[in-house]
């Protein structure tokens, strides 16, 4: 199955209703030559982290690297995201595994020009993990061992095409389905434990939505800090997400490009200043010239235009 797009043109309202119950590392690839170390970005920027979700079913992972900053050259998205590969599940095995869509594997294994151009800029390169309606999700893995295997095939995966890291969304798994468990107060825990065990240094995200989102204690364990950005999955709104990061590392502003409106991009990230989160979000970058609705924000964050360079 393939993983389904997502369109959140979601209002005020939705995420009011929807009460919300989460980051920067690259080694080799399959394919490819091994990841050269990522060169800095063309100039020092100040200002939050920004981040792009790419929907590569329909879009190309290099639009990330085709915006910069008028005033200094720096790259206006400093996280890419590939959306998504899908948590599924084996109903003959009876485990769940990571699966690729054709489209997430055709820029996994062309790394060497799907991604490395985005590294070698200085952008990170994250996974995005999703549902695949199968019943599978982060949160009803049973037992300790069976999420530590799910976490060695996401580090695997991370390791092999020399990725930056990991970002979870726990959407559309379908809970049950399948004969599978609904969700535990135990499995996201060993799930994000043994993922940071197994790549101390690469990035953890999280997109604040679904059970796993609400699961971050269990036995005294508080997997929270283990996550290196979380970020508000409503677009359009602003939402602080409800994990004890401190507000660097937080998104609490979410916008989708094209179709969250540029004055509501532009409060968003004025808001995200004044109020001193470091993170912004954005989500559905494609191949358009979308100079002005990344301007609406980049003037905000770092005081300066985005210049789009096809």
């Amino acid at each position: 199955m393939s993983n389904p797009v997502r369109s959140r043109v979601r209002t005020a309202a939705l995420a009011l209703s929807a009460v919300a119950a989460l980051a920067l590392g690259t080694t080799t690839t399959t394919g490819a030559t091994a990841a050269p170390a990522p060169s800095p970005s063309p100039a020092a920027k100040q200002g939050p982290t920004s981040v792009a979700y790419i929907e590569v079913n329909n879009n190309s992972m290099l639009n990330a690297g085709k915006y910069t900053i008028a005033d200094g050259g720096g790259n206006a998205f400093d996280v890419a995201v590939i959306f998504a590969a899908n948590i599924n599940y084996d109903t003959n095995s009876k485990k769940a595994y990571l699966h690729f869509n054709e489209n997430v594997q055709r820029v996994l294994d062309n790394a060497a020009t799907e991604i490395r151009p985005l590294q070698q800029q200085g952008i990170k390169v994250v996974l995005s993990v999703l549902g695949n309606h199968q019943g599978a999700g982060f949160a009803n893995f049973t037992s300790q061992q069976t999420a530590s295997a799910f976490a060695k095939e996401m580090s695997d995966a991370v390791a092999e095409y020399g990725l930056d890291g990991i970002d979870f969304d726990d959407e559309y798994a379908e809970y049950g389905k399948n004969g599978t468990a609904q969700p535990n107060d135990s499995s996201f825990v060993h799930l994000v434990t043994a993922l940071r065990a197994n790549m101390p240094d690469k990035i953890i995200s999280l997109y604040n939505i679904g059970p796993a989102a609400s699961r971050l204690s269990y036995g005294g364990v508080d997997v929270s800090a283990k996550f290196d950005y979380a970020w508000n999955p409503y677009y359009g709104t602003w939402q602080v997400p409800g994990i004890g990061l401190p507000k660097s590392q937080l998104s609490p502003a979410a916008v989708e490009i094209g179709r969250t409106s540029q004055s509501t991009v532009t409060s968003l990230a004025r808001r995200t200043v004044n109020e001193g989160y470091g993170v912004y979000l954005t989500y559905n970058l494609d191949g358009s010239d979308r100079s002005a609705d990344v301007s609406a924000f980049t003037r905000e964050l770092y005081g300066s235009d985005a210049v789009y360079t096809p």
